[in-house]
């Protein structure tokens, strides 16, 4: 199994990490989100550092600095496709151009959240106990 380490940083902290290590020939795997239980925003950015994985997260931050400056399309894509589906703003990304949802929804972002089914059914007032 490959080696995974995880940090925890600041959102002051993620420009320099990501110049420091793209300045280190470090690639960027990929930017992952979620919004946890207590709607606060998770934001990780996994780095391919040979042998290993390492992840720095930033906890609690709804705005964000892009790095596409720094990480080009590799980071880019996966903000723009973040600012779609959750409500994460990655600062400097142009928003003009959706990559999947509809041109009409350019009015909002974070349109869609993933919600558990048995929740969704409680909204609707079914209960969710339902088979």
């Amino acid at each position: 199994m490959q080696p995974y380490e995880k940090k925890f940083i600041t959102k002051e902290e993620l420009i320099p990490v990501a110049e420091k290590m793209r300045a280190d020939g470090v690639a960027l795997a990929m930017i992952h989100a979620f919004i946890d239980d207590e709607g606060n925003a998770n934001v990780s950015y996994e780095f391919q550092k040979d042998p290993s994985i390492v992840s720095c997260t930033i906890v609690g931050e709804s705005t964000l600095p892009s790095i596409s400056a720094i990480y080009d399309l590799a980071a880019e894509w996966p903000e723009r496709e973040i600012m779609e589906l959750m409500p994460i703003t990655f600062e400097g990304v142009d928003t003009g151009k959706r990559l999947f949802m509809p041109d009409s929804m350019l009015d909002g972002q974070g349109q869609i959240l993933v919600t558990p089914m048995d929740k969704l059914k409680k909204m609707a007032g079914t209960g969710g106990d339902e088979a």
